[in-house]
């Protein structure tokens, strides 16, 4: 099987920005048992026109995952470019048979590029690149905002300290941080381009479904849920509780972390939550077959 996909719309620069979104517009949504096929077709065969409308379905996706990083005052053309390597390759992984919608699968591979992208671009990334340092970087904003410490400027003594403890990082780090990321954000509001045509918020992700189409895809999300939560019974206790804390969390808890809580070595760990995953990957997928003969 071919392991290159076609090439997508570019875009080079912030001034085609307006350009590439309206064309990212023309490719048209998939439906759940088309996006299977395809997926099947490029799986199986290799097809890399089905490839091709697997990932420029998802385009907007991309953008609107994009736009969710724009505070960190890089070109937001770069980081669509960015997201848009993460969507090819969740393609190129992507398994139609375990149950799931590749919309769901991609947002993992999305975040990851652009997040990569943003820590390699940044200063910061001398500093260290540890899992408390990662976790700090983006998730410091988040809960600024959720203290109402947006616009502070240095923070509040006690809101520094309320940081550090949610994060288990030092003050200092938190203090540091903050003023790394001090860049203004970008208004919803800015015009696209200098004759002041279009706004921000114009490209804001709206696919105006139908009540039929969100009514479908959340019966199919509850079939997911459903699928993922009795696969879970097939875990011990210790598979369980491990694949939850390394692939189901926000903020995976460190294989050291885990290690100590059981007594084990962090091989140990690791080994554990690989045969869980392949556990669950094994009853979600048996479980979606019978689904589909009944």
């Amino acid at each position: 099987m071919s392991s290159t996909l076609p090439a997508v719309p570019v875009i080079n620069s912030e001034s085609n920005l307006a350009r590439y979104l309206q064309e990212i517009r023309k490719f048209p949504m998939l439906e759940a048992e088309e996006e299977y096929m395809l997926a099947k077709s490029w799986r199986e065969h290799g097809d890399t026109d089905a490839a091709h409308r697997l990932v420029t379905s998802h385009l907007r996706l991309v953008a609107k995952i994009a736009m969710g990083y724009r505070g960190y005052g890089l070109p937001l053309s770069e980081l669509i470019s960015e997201g848009n390597v993460g969507m090819m390759q969740a393609v190129k992984r992507f398994d139609p048979d375990r149950g799931f919608r590749l919309a769901t699968y991609a947002m993992w591979w999305i975040r990851a590029a652009i997040q990569e992208y943003i820590l390699h671009s940044w200063s910061l990334v001398k500093m260290g690149t540890t899992a408390a340092q990662k976790k700090l970087f983006f998730n410091l904003r988040k809960l600024k905002g959720q203290m109402q410490a947006i616009d502070e400027g240095d923070l509040h003594p006690e809101t520094v300290r309320k940081i550090a403890e949610t994060l288990d990082v030092p003050e200092s780090d938190v203090v540091n941080m903050n003023r790394r990321l001090a860049s203004p954000d970008h208004s919803l509001n800015a015009p696209l381009r200098v004759d002041g045509e279009g706004e921000w918020q114009d490209w804001l992700v709206d696919e105006s479904e139908s009540q039929e189409i969100r009514l479908g895809e959340r019966e199919e999300l509850g079939k997911r849920k459903a699928l993922l939560a009795e696969a879970m019974k097939t875990l011990n206790d210790r598979e369980r509780h491990i694949l939850v804390e390394r692939r189901l969390r926000d903020n995976p808890t460190t294989l050291e972390d885990l290690s100590q809580q059981y007594g084990i070595s962090r091989e140990r760990v690791r080994q554990i939550e690989v045969r869980a995953f392949e556990k669950l990957q094994k009853a979600i997928r048996s479980a979606a077959e019978e689904q589909r003969l009944v």
